[in-house]
């Protein structure tokens, strides 16, 4: 893969910066290398309004044969002979029992075999299907197992950005509850009942007349926990069909729920990986109503 260098000469944002250094390339041709192949001072970085700072190192690759045959229902945002990150697209499932159904899984083993890696996909965490965001898959069942045997050594940052609704009161704060499953959904207890205990930590980014943006952190990692903990708030996350309004008239047609950063401690390596991506355009709209 071949690479080019730019140093900053002023401040200005990562997008617009690229912009200038390719103004023969298109802008949606260059944010697709601003989703997987540009890095900052060696960082691999894809937030389009990065603050670049005067003498700032920014690198681009160029794509190689295997990035074409990267697949769409997924993209792939950073790649060794260990592990995939990818950012998984919202109504894809991460795993199933069902051979016939698209998983990330079955994604990056059709990826795999086409480049001829000689290996398999292996889960090693899962995202809701409607659920859009930052995954890591292995490529061997060793890799998966050392995450497992140290999860929360390994992984030091998980973050979400969500849209719920109303304005959330108090704007920052912790939510604590005991999870169980249920035989439609997860169900929620404010005292320990035998199920497992799951905490998420929220902060309100911003608000307009009927949404807030939400960041939030989780210390445990449940199902379904970020949508049963808002819901617990009564504020619960757009266009969810299971613990939302039912009468949901938000102009949105997903699930307003995505990973948004994710940072590890690479198993083999040890190099520490941080990740991020832009919150979804269609967030963003819901937030100018």
């Amino acid at each position: 893969m071949k690479k080019q260098e730019y140093t900053v000469a002023e401040e200005q944002e990562l997008l617009d910066f690229l912009m200038k250094q390719m103004p023969d390339t298109s802008r949606t041709r260059v944010k697709e290398l601003l989703a997987r192949n540009v890095y900052v001072d060696g960082r691999r970085t894809s937030q389009f309004n990065f603050p670049l700072q005067k003498g700032m190192k920014v690198t681009i690759e160029k794509s190689s044969g295997r990035d074409k045959l990267r697949p769409r229902d997924l993209d792939i945002v950073f790649e060794d002979q260990h592990l995939i990150v990818v950012n998984k697209h919202e109504g894809l499932l991460s795993n199933s029992r069902n051979p016939n159904d698209k998983t990330v899984i079955t994604v990056l083993n059709q990826y795999l075999d086409a480049s001829h890696q000689h290996c398999h996909a292996h889960i090693v965490h899962r995202l809701d299907r409607d659920t859009s965001g930052l995954m890591v898959v292995s490529k061997s069942k060793e890799v998966s197992r050392k995450f497992e045997e140290d999860w929360k050594g390994t992984v030091t940052d998980r973050r979400y950005v969500a849209v719920a609704w109303g304005h959330i009161e108090p704007p920052k704060g912790e939510i604590r509850s005991w999870l169980t499953d249920g035989e439609y959904c997860v169900l929620s207890s404010p005292v320990d009942n035998g199920g497992k205990l799951a905490v998420t930590h929220y902060e309100v980014r911003q608000t307009c007349r009927r949404y807030s943006l939400v960041d939030l952190k989780l210390d445990t990692g449940r199902r379904n926990q970020i949508r049963v903990h808002l819901r617990e708030l009564k504020h619960p996350v757009v266009h969810d069909p299971m613990y939302g309004y039912k009468d949901d008239l938000s102009p949105v047609s997903r699930l307003c729920l995505h990973a948004y950063r994710l940072c590890f401690t690479h198993p083999v390596t040890g190099r520490r990986l941080r990740f991020e991506t832009p919150v979804p355009a269609a967030f963003m709209k819901l937030m100018e109503l």
